[in-house]
């Protein structure tokens, strides 16, 4: 009877120690450099919009605070004019802070997180 024992297949095609090593360094290139270069890329774009839109919303309420100063400072006159216009000024700008907040967060929940709404 012949012995239930199989042999190996033969390889045909051994790979030498150069190609190993070119295959290592494809693999982590491809797994490592690549995902860092499209995250770099995606936090870039993410700074450059978050300038812009810091840059824009400073603007705004430069131009309300600019706006309530020279409307209520001919009618009230006076220190509390200014603080006024300060705090309206401030308040704005903590609405459109909070604003945004929410819109990013909702964003990062239905993108990163997948959640459709928060419970």
């Amino acid at each position: 009877m012949a012995s239930d024992q199989s042999t190996p297949p033969a390889r045909h095609d051994d790979p030498s120690v150069g190609e190993v090593i070119e295959y290592v360094k494809t693999y982590a290139k491809q797994e490592t450099v690549d995902p860092l270069k499209r995250a770099g890329r995606y936090v870039g774009f993410g700074a450059a919009g978050g300038l812009l839109t810091g840059l824009g919303v400073a603007l705004l309420v430069l131009g309300l605070l600019r706006l309530v100063q020279s409307e209520w400072g001919d009618v009230s006159g006076g220190k509390w004019a200014s603080v006024a216009a300060y705090a309206i000024a401030f308040v704005a700008a903590l609405i459109l802070f909070a604003f945004f907040a929410w819109m990013a967060n909702r964003t990062i929940n239905r993108t990163i997180l997948g959640k459709e709404g928060t419970p």
